[in-house]
């Protein structure tokens, strides 16, 4: 079976409520996935947006989102989970806010795609000292057992 990644609260390709985004609560999505492949170590959530800052021309890919060494036999995240909350061994990195933590979507303008990329790892990664995306995505070389990703959309309305 697959690693998949889900949630409760968009399906994938769908609109992310506002509630996860700057125009809501800002809280953090629910968020499941299947149990990883046999030999995973760890698990890695980046959650980002390749449309930054303006979908028609994409200049970068804002992260939001950054978390490693989830167990393997974790299985989600509870809605608006907070940093004490998260399962026992997980460390955070940075996101382009340059602060740990989930931030959800705010886009300057037009519609964005919010990728939450799972991935299963072959090995626990050393305390990376809240690493960036870059920094977590080089650590992860030639460990990845599988990957799965769910994406949301967002559009403010003005």
């Amino acid at each position: 079976m697959p690693l998949t990644i889900t949630s409760p609260s968009f399906p994938h390709n769908g609109t992310i409520p506002a509630r996860h985004t700057c125009d809501g609560q800002d809280i953090s999505p629910p968020l499941s996935w299947t149990a990883p492949p046999t030999g995973t170590k760890s698990m890695v959530l980046i959650v980002d947006d390749p449309d930054a800052p303006n979908p028609a021309a994409p200049r970068m890919t804002w992260v939001h989102w950054v978390l490693y060494n989830l167990p393997p036999n974790t299985t989600g995240l509870p809605e608006s989970v907070a940093a004490k909350d998260l399962p026992p061994g997980t460390l955070q990195g940075v996101s382009d806010w340059r602060r740990t933590g989930y931030r959800g979507p705010c886009p300057p303008v037009g519609k964005h795609r919010y990728f939450h990329k799972l991935y299963a790892l072959d090995a626990m990664l050393p305390d990376l000292k809240q690493p960036t995306k870059a920094m977590l995505e080089k650590a992860m070389q030639g460990h990845v057992l599988a990957q799965s990703d769910l994406i949301g959309t967002y559009q403010r309305r003005r």
